[in-house]
């Protein structure tokens, strides 16, 4: 029978919480103090608000909204802003955290309510350079083709992508004022256009990547590749795609 952790007497933590009542309000914040207890992280921190809202002068206040899921650093729903970093709430330990902890937003995504944003910026750059295997699935096509063992092993890594919008919310270049389409989209183009069936649409992604907002809208901050809870290495990603685009522009300017 699992019990409880027992809270340390007389600790609390503090945590600052931006809220937001919906996409159209102005954001606010608000201050929550918790009892501590080892091996805390943001997103049991939210759970325990969320059970007892109440602020730290003892006004009862709504439950704070937020998005989670898998609790392991997989799904990537449960990115926002801790201590002005974007990373994922399930991985940040209260203990290895500067009091008071400051939980907000990510700021390049439009606020759905308090802690919840609308991904859908990035989405839909996924879905504008076909970020898809293009396959017949209506019937048995027999095994696919074998993917070399070497570029298999650094292939696997760009498809850890789990759609966070971590590098997204740490890249200068992708605001509210920009089309950048972000690093995350152009790693995928280098990981589809890796694969043996999906390097049929490889010069249609890179034509994709080789118009206004794409690979050109890269400034090199290399936050990107600091910021990936994942450690995907994506300015080597950019890089490659880079010296693709480079090579299909000449092509494009042979084939006339």
């Amino acid at each position: 029978m699992a019990t409880e952790t027992p809270v340390k007497a007389g600790k609390t933590v503090k945590f600052i919480i931006t809220r937001q009542d919906s996409p159209e309000a102005a954001p606010y914040t608000e201050e929550f103090e918790l009892p501590y207890r080892p091996n805390m992280n943001v997103i049991s921190a939210l759970m325990e608000i969320q059970r007892n809202p109440v602020k730290t002068d003892g006004a009862k206040t709504t439950p704070v909204v937020w998005e989670s899921n898998c609790l392991e650093e997989v799904c990537g729903a449960c990115s926002m802003v801790i201590n002005g970093k974007p990373r994922q709430a399930c991985s940040a330990l209260v203990d290895k955290l500067e009091q008071p902890v400051r939980v907000a937003p990510m700021s390049t995504f439009p606020v759905v309510r308090d802690l919840v944003i609308n991904r859908e910026r990035m989405f839909n750059a996924l879905k504008r350079v076909k970020a898809w295997i293009p396959i017949d699935g209506t019937y048995d096509l027999g095994p696919g083709p074998r993917m070399a063992e070497t570029k298999r092993q650094w292939a696997y890594e760009l498809s850890k992508c789990m759609t966070c919008g971590v590098c997204l919310e740490a890249c200068p270049n992708v605001n509210d004022r920009s089309s950048f389409i972000g690093p995350a989209a152009i790693s995928q183009v280098r990981l589809f256009n890796a694969h043996p069936t999906g390097e049929m649409n490889k010069a249609e992604r890179l034509e994709t990547l080789m118009e206004d907002g794409g690979i050109e809208g890269c400034g090199n901050s290399q936050n990107c590749v600091r910021s990936c809870p994942k450690g995907i290495p994506l300015t080597t990603s950019i890089a490659a795609i880079n010296r693709d685009t480079t090579a299909q522009l000449f092509k494009n300017w042979l084939s006339f």
